[in-house]
């Protein structure tokens, strides 16, 4: 019986450690090739690669590693994928070693947590530029390379495309405004390219997923791990979703954001219309919105935005 992914190849970024480790791995388990990506230590923003298949020093050549030692195929990237170039340098990787591309995992990603008082600007483009320009790049060139295929094989061809947000987005995260804006900026993105690639045959999901990485111990460091069994904050729980979007099971399923974590997955529709209200005049007057929208606001305390239980009973993650 063939693995589902079999004959696939596939790209994870940031899967040197926690939910990119564990999505590269489920890849791999599922049978694709596989293109681990993170940035070594030591390159202090200077990634480099060597040819298909050579050592890389740094976490993703040890998840590249764990991956062929267990009998799967992959190749390691140490690279910066908020450089342009070297987003470039990781598609035409997966190319030459796999023969091309079919799956695209774009996880990478940093934190520079303050209050928007306090938040310089250089902390405020650092998050951006990883997250959001981070799933640009990726996607770019990852889509070019569907586009030109398609146009060779003169039909849809196939592609996969899963981003990560992040419920910082989808209730706020008030020491947060950079990862939640650059979380709220890949939805858009994540939408966007999946109606304009759908007729090549790609789809391309977001999923929100918590998990207790590195990035989050922070957040979560007031949910201890339990002493026995999986934790539920375990990057494990979010790998399966992966897979299954990755696969060509999936193939419906297009322009989606997902919530997953501990044995959880919840599909999250987009925003609805709550409230409406119609002018008697040509024009709204001050005087008419505030008869309308004071008193459509009236049970809530002063200051408060709509609340975490709102979506799902979510909250920050």
């Amino acid at each position: 019986m063939s693995l589902p992914l079999e004959g696939r190849s596939a790209i994870v970024t940031g899967a040197g450690r926690g939910l990119g480790r564990a999505e590269a791995l489920e890849l791999a388990r599922l049978g694709a090739a596989v293109v681990v990506n993170d940035v070594a230590a030591h390159d202090h923003g200077q990634p480099r690669h060597g040819s298909p298949g050579a050592a890389s020093a740094g976490p993703a050549e040890e998840v590249a590693a764990e991956i062929r030692a267990a009998g799967g195929r992959a190749v390691a990237h140490s690279g910066d994928i908020a450089d342009f170039g070297r987003a470039r340098e990781l598609v035409a990787l997966a190319v030459d070693a796999f023969g091309g591309l079919d799956i695209l995992v774009n996880n990478a990603g940093i934190l520079r947590d303050r209050m928007v008082f306090s938040m310089s600007e250089d902390e405020w483009d650092a998050v951006i530029r990883v997250h959001l320009k981070g799933h640009f790049n990726t996607t770019h060139f990852a889509a070019a390379h569907w586009r030109e295929r398609s146009k060779a094989a003169g039909g849809p061809v196939y592609g996969r495309i899963v981003n990560t947000s992040s419920e910082a987005f989808l209730a706020g995260s008030a020491g947060q405004p950079n990862y939640a804006a650059a979380k709220g900026g890949i939805v858009g993105l994540t939408i966007s390219t999946a109606l304009a690639l759908a007729k090549y045959g790609v789809t391309s999901n977001v999923i929100c997923p918590r998990a207790r990485t590195r990035m989050t111990e922070d957040v979560f460091a007031a949910v201890p791990a339990p002493d026995e069994g999986l934790d539920p904050l375990a990057p494990e729980h979010v790998a399966p979703l992966v897979g299954y979007l990755a696969a060509p099971a999936a193939e419906r399923v297009n322009g989606q954001l997902f919530v997953v974590h501990g044995g959880m997955v919840a599909i999250v529709e987009r925003p609805r219309v709550q409230a409406k209200f119609d002018s008697k005049q040509d024009t709204f007057s001050h005087a008419e919105l505030d008869a309308l929208l004071t008193p459509h606001y009236a049970d809530r305390p002063p200051g408060e935005t709509f609340a975490a239980t709102e979506i799902l009973g979510l909250k920050r993650g």
